[in-house]
């Protein structure tokens, strides 16, 4: 009888554990629809201010010039290493415990997810949806489209060649270096 009890209480705690999650989620899920912002790190370009993403001047000119220059030179790579010689981070912040989050040096992956956040035109992204946001684009809508059309022109190149088997690997590549490096 006390197993029983037990196991009656057990499973009344777990209901209710996964209803209290399941609202949590429902909640997130539809202030993303309405265009809130949630939490988490803001994107290069934006401070959050009072739970709304509010546009920062300097952050939103190195963003907008990130676009257009990789539109003027086409090569994520070459832009990469431009970023990097100039000493361009990530975004920096301040959590809400007071923690200080600090950039780390631009990188190909960041570029590309920096490229494919909807955000920088005023899109509120959730799970693979896109609502209209509350916050103002940093960028224009012709600027965003030509690199996602540029990014879409290389992916499946990239693609191809990385399915590509190769006509003659280099077995010890990285682990025999000569004397000069």
């Amino acid at each position: 009888m006390g197993r029983l009890t037990l196991n009656i209480l057990l499973s009344f705690a777990q209901f209710e554990r996964e209803l209290g999650g399941e609202r949590v989620r429902d909640k997130i899920a539809a202030s993303r629809a309405r265009g809130i912002w949630m939490g988490g790190m803001p994107p290069l370009g934006y401070d959050v201010k009072d739970r709304k993403l509010v546009s920062n001047a300097t952050e939103a000119k190195l963003v907008k010039r990130i676009f257009e220059r990789f539109v003027a030179i086409g090569s994520v790579t070459l832009l990469s290493n431009e970023l990097r010689a100039e000493g361009v981070t990530t975004k920096s912040w301040t959590t809400l415990k007071d923690k200080t989050r600090v950039g780390k040096l631009v990188d190909k992956g960041y570029l590309y997810k920096l490229f494919k956040n909807p955000v920088f035109v005023g899109i509120a992204a959730y799970k693979g949806k896109h609502f209209p946001g509350e916050h103002r684009p940093i960028l224009d809508r012709a600027l965003w489209d030509q690199v996602q059309e540029m990014l879409g022109r290389t992916e499946p190149q990239k693609r191809a060649a990385q399915n590509r088997p190769s006509r003659a690997p280099a077995l010890l590549k990285g682990l025999i270096f000569a004397d000069d490096g």
